[in-house]
């Protein structure tokens, strides 16, 4: 039971280390994304609410 259990963790740690080693992801050209007038950070592709009409909060 012993080597059954020391043979998982091993197996375990090669996988974690395997994982780390991986090419690094490619990082999002929107990720942080804010608007240049207000300042809030931009969800999805539509316009920020600032633009569409003047509210006294931006």
């Amino acid at each position: 039971m012993i080597k059954i259990m020391s043979l998982f963790l091993i197996v375990m740690v090669g996988l974690a280390l395997f994982g780390r080693l991986r090419l690094p992801r490619p990082k999002r050209a929107q990720r942080h994304r804010t608007c240049p007038r207000c300042g809030r950070p931009q969800i999805g592709p539509g316009p920020c609410p600032c633009t569409k009409s003047e509210t006294p909060e931006c």
